[in-house]
């Protein structure tokens, strides 16, 4: 009946829309046209801004006046097709939308008595729903902690983000972990009208860790009962999603659902679409009480105020503690115990249509709640198995779920149009510094690259260390893009301290790495490697933001300043710790520097020692690195020196010098201005030497650099003049720079690159 209804009266309210709104908008345009009893023309061509009559309010007016009767022409074309399609579809159609096994109003399940009141309450409405105002603001709360969650927020965004015509405000619960991602992701995403808040969840731990627990979600899966204490007083209301949640339409829809809400009802929910809470899975199978089959708390709509009022605090402690008493723990969660707080109080809730949690849990029966993909609202991945639940309609559920996954975030940062943003001081400066750069000059995508803000995820995959307790820990630092990665493998074998990575992969090339990740026994044995996803954004290899990424987030008090195509002599990780305590470098400006060579093998005999490297010198298997293409890069080492070594030893400084060291964990960052090929590492150990490092050569530590592919940055320096034009450009105001801020000491570096 309630289908038949709004049909009718949808088609009804259409016609007479199409039929009289035109005339009823035109008739006010006419009116609307006359000034004093003389006409006023619409026409740009024809207003005079020089006659007296013409102000600037009656300019305000004559936009104001255009830009509506533009809107209504777009209302009523929306009408039309509304129209035309409600025709076409005929009666069977609307028959079809009030069907038993396809009840899209009115949620699924039987209709047990206890339930009659709600699902009545629910149903009774016949009216349109009312709209969202066009820059309200809607309000998401998500719990989220450790790495995996972080991911999986991530995806929610996204589905969210790409439907959206509102500004949001999301409301994290997050872990120190969750909070230190999540914010660095936002705040490189730069979305336009996005706002976030964090709220300490481990500050809540308290409120909720007197209740046992058996669900995977664990201690995080009980915050949302304390949401009404945690979220500012001032908020109204929100939406509460899990992580494991794709949006599939506009959440303002949902947003508007809040306007049913009648008399006591405070919760929105959609009932639960398992047999989980009928008691009949296995024998012996008891579940927390709910009404008939209870509600899933992966969407909730939470009327904030008046759960406040109601004293939902006392009302959620109460009826746990009485349930606990012979249930001894929660089983779902939360889920649990907002069922048993329904079951007492049934009128708290407003029974969602079902489409708004399509539940994609085991022995689910979600194949209910849509005949058509149209139908589908919002997705939920609530069994542990996650995307390899079965389903009769799970490949379209997991492709749905792998567009958002892989979906490029860049694209997203879209304005909306007409609905002013907070200002954001870190967007202002950006787009002055951007403004301020010539775009007719040659250089111009060079310099800008500069300023690019990548979106940056931390801590992609799980990460664990362990602080050394004598202080001499030493992080491995390199950054790499993904026709690198055969060599992670390779690279943990050699070194068994902790690595930070930073990659520069797109979406899809982020999945990608993650699944080649979690398939390697080599590399999901390995907890204290960091992995932070710099996105691709722009022309260029960002190389040094890579390493300045890679190097910001170690935890160590020394890093190891490596490349990717790098592989560690064995031991050099205990080496090096040693060598920090030997050499004094925690009250010493000291750069360590390790020997490098290569092969020109792509199967190669690692040497085990120093003795064996020397032997396969002299045989010529391997070479001092780039000695045969750029022999200044590393000819200061002094390998003939190094050969017959047995103490560290001095090397000054020399025009384009660039190996690789060992430094403290507070050394100056590479240069952003150089990307791509050239001169990144050689003005960061410029910088160094500007600042008194003192570069000390290790006697008995050596790396090899395997052989590859040119890189495609390598390939346009040497094919493209106007690349080497604009890098010399770059290097002489980057010399220019270092005279201005270390002053006298610094000319030495003009003089040496005009000797060189």
């Amino acid at each position: 009946m309630l289908g038949i209804c709004r049909g009718r009266r949808k088609f009804l309210a259409a016609s007479l829309t199409v039929l009289f709104v035109p005339a009823i908008t035109w008739i006010y345009l006419f009116a609307g046209s006359f000034e004093d009893g003389k006409p006023v023309s619409l026409s740009p061509l024809e207003s005079q801004p020089h006659s007296p009559r013409y102000t600037a309010s009656s300019q305000r007016e004559r936009e104001s006046l255009e830009v509506r009767v533009r809107e209504v022409e777009e209302e009523n074309r929306v009408l039309r097709k509304q129209l035309s399609l409600a025709q076409s579809r005929g009666p069977a159609h609307r028959r079809g939308n009030h069907s038993k096994t396809y009840s899209m109003e009115e949620g699924t399940g039987d209709s047990e008595s206890l339930r009659a009141g709600i699902v009545a309450g629910n149903s009774s409405e016949c009216g349109q729903q009312p709209a969202v105002e066009k820059c309200e603001t809607i309000h998401v709360a998500i719990v989220c902690a450790g790495y995996n969650a972080s991911r999986d927020v991530v995806t929610l965004v996204k589905s969210v983000l790409f439907h959206r015509r509102n500004p949001l405000h999301f409301h994290l619960i997050a872990d120190a972990i969750a909070k230190q991602i999540l914010a660095t992701l936002f705040q490189t995403w730069m979305v336009p009208a996005v706002r976030i808040d964090f709220y300490d969840a481990d500050e809540l731990k308290s409120e909720v860790s007197w209740i046992p627990n058996k669900h995977y979600s664990g201690i995080y899966g009980l915050m949302k009962l304390v949401l009404t204490k945690t979220l500012p007083s001032n908020l109204e209301r929100v939406i509460v999603l899990d992580t494991d949640i794709t949006f599939a339409t506009d959440i303002a829809e949902l947003w508007a659902v809040f306007h049913k809400f009648k008399g006591q009802q405070v919760l929105g929910l959609v009932e639960n679409q398992s047999d989980w809470y009928l008691g009949n899975l296995w024998k012996n199978h008891r579940p927390w009480p709910a009404l008939g089959r209870g509600y899933n708390t992966g969407v909730i709509l939470l009327l904030l105020d008046k759960l406040r009022k109601m004293k939902w605090e006392q009302m959620w402690r109460l009826t746990a503690e009485r349930e606990l008493m012979s249930m001894l723990s929660t089983s779902l969660a939360d889920q649990d115990i907002f069922n048993a707080v329904i079951k007492q109080n049934p009128f708290l809730v407003y029974q969602l249509p079902c489409f708004w949690n399509v539940q994609l849990s085991d022995h689910t029966r979600s194949e209910q709640c849509y005949r058509d993909v149209s139908d589908l609202k919002v997705i939920h991945w609530n069994s542990p198995k996650k995307l390899r639940v079965k389903n009769k309609h799970v490949e379209f559920f997991r492709n749905l779920y792998l567009t958002f996954l892989e979906y490029d975030g860049n694209l997203l940062r879209r304005e909306l149009f007409g609905c002013p943003s907070e200002a954001d001081v870190n967007s202002e400066n950006l787009q002055k510094q951007l403004s301020e750069l010539d775009e007719d000059d040659l250089c111009y995508e060079f310099r800008r690259e500069r300023f690019t803000v990548h979106r940056t995820h931390l801590y992609f995959l799980h990460y664990e260390y362990e602080p050394a307790s004598d202080n001499t820990d030493v992080t491995l630092v390199a950054q790499l893009s993904m026709d690198r990665l055969q060599m992670l493998e390779a690279i943990c074998k050699h070194w068994e301290g902790p690595i930070s990575l930073a990659l520069y992969l797109s979406d899809a090339e982020a999945q990608q790495f993650l699944r080649y990740a979690q398939g390697s026994e080599v590399l999901m044995s390995r907890h204290n490697v960091g992995y932070h996803i710099v996105y691709k954004e722009g022309q260029f290899y960002p190389v040094n933001l890579l390493r300045n990424v890679a190097m910001k987030h170690i935890s160590t008090p020394y890093m190891f300043l490596s490349d990717i195509d790098f592989l560690p002599m064995y031991g050099l990780y205990e080496y090096l710790r040693k060598s920090v305590i030997q050499l004094d470098l925690a009250n010493t400006k000291k750069a360590l520097i390790v020997p490098a060579f290569e092969t020109l093998r792509y199967r190669l005999s690692f040497p085990k020692s120093k003795a064996e490297l020397l032997s396969m010198l002299d045989m010529g298997t391997l070479f001092t690195f780039r000695y045969h293409v750029w022999t200044k890069g590393h000819a200061p080492t002094n390998f003939a020196k190094w050969r017959t070594a047995t103490t560290p030893y001095r090397v000054e400084w020399e025009a384009d010098f660039e190996p690789y060291v060992v430094v403290r964990k507070d050394c100056p960052e590479y240069d952003r201005r150089f990307v791509g090929f050239g001169w990144n590492k050689v003005a960061h150990i410029m910088e160094l030497d500007a600042q008194e490092y003192e570069f000390t050569v290790l006697p008995n530590a050596y790396m090899i650099h395997m052989p590859h592919a040119p890189s495609f940055d390598i390939t346009k320096f040497r094919s493209n003049k106007q690349y080497r034009i604009c890098l010399k450009t770059l290097k002489e105001e980057f010399q220019q720079d270092m005279s201005r801020h270390y002053g006298f000491a610094a000319l030495k570096y003009l003089t040496a690159e005009n000797n060189s």
